[in-house]
Parts: C-alpha cells; structure tokens; sequence
C-alpha cells in the first residue's frame, strides 16, 4: 500500500468520530486505531516581561475575564456567499492530473456543472461539479489535503 494513501487513511481516522478502521487489499491488511486519552487541559497566558509568576497569579485572579481573553484564538473569517461543500469523503485535488493547471481559480466564473475539483475516494477520481453560477471567491482546502463529508471546499459569489 502506498504512503499517500495510508497518510489519508491515518488522517481520515484522525478528523472522524471513528476509534477503528481495517481494510484488507489482496494479501495486505491495515488496522488503524485511535486510542481516546482524556487531553490535559493547558492554558497559555502571556506574560510581560519582567513580570514575576507572583504577580502573574494575582494579575490572573484579579482580572479573570482579561486573561481568558487572551488565550481565546481568533476565528478566520469566512468570505460570505454560496459554500460549496464536498458530497463524499477523500482527497481534494484542484487539477485532472499531477502538474496540469487548477480545474478554476479565485476569480473563475463558473456555471452550474463546471467540475471545479476532483475528489479521490478508494481509488477513484470523483469530479465535483458547481452546484450554483457565480464566480470562484474562495479556494478553502489544500491541494492534496483529506476532506470529510460536508466540509466546505469553495466559496461562490
């Protein structure tokens, strides 16, 4: 079995709700296992400098709200408009084949059944088709990268 398709399949497992997966191929059989361990809970407070932990520890007791302020990660922001999500679960590729140009581009105006990407799912290429007329505003995965059901994979204008 090749490396690519078992990084997919490790990173499949990964990102689901799944604690198990096991294909066999021929002779070959993969078993791959996520073993839940509960996570230890850290939090991450920048501190300035010359500021001992004493006086961190009192900062943190007097102002708890400022200080959870500062761990909570900003969210990206989404470009608004049609979100064009992935039917099936796979690897998103941007071009018919390795080296060709992208299927469309931020700016592509596309009509309703222009295949945008591929989607590779147990060895076959799936292309994805525009299910809305508008222009390409944003491109949200990677070239490559393993996309779940439902993610969102373009964004319309």
């Amino acid at each position: 079995m090749d490396l690519r398709k078992l990084k997919t399949l490790i990173d499949l497992v990964q990102n689901s709700g799944i604690s198990e997966l096991e294909i066999s191929e021929g002779e070959e059989k993969i078993r791959i296992a996520k073993h839940a361990a509960p996570a230890p809970t850290t939090t991450m407070v920048s501190m300035p400098m010359g500021m001992h932990p004493q006086m961190m520890d009192s900062a943190a007791q007097a102002s708890p709200a400022a200080a959870g302020a500062a761990v909570a990660p900003a969210v990206p922001a989404v470009p608004e408009g049609h979100v064009m999500k992935s039917p099936m679960v796979g690897s998103f590729y941007r071009s018919s084949s390795p080296g060709a140009a992208p299927l469309v581009e931020v700016g592509t105006a596309v009509k309703k059944g222009d295949t945008l990407c591929i989607i590779e799912a147990m060895k076959l290429m799936n292309e994805i088709e525009a299910d809305a007329d508008g222009v390409i505003k944003a491109v949200l995965v990677e070239n490559g990268q393993a996309v779940e059901f439902d993610q969102p994979l373009f964004i319309i204008v």
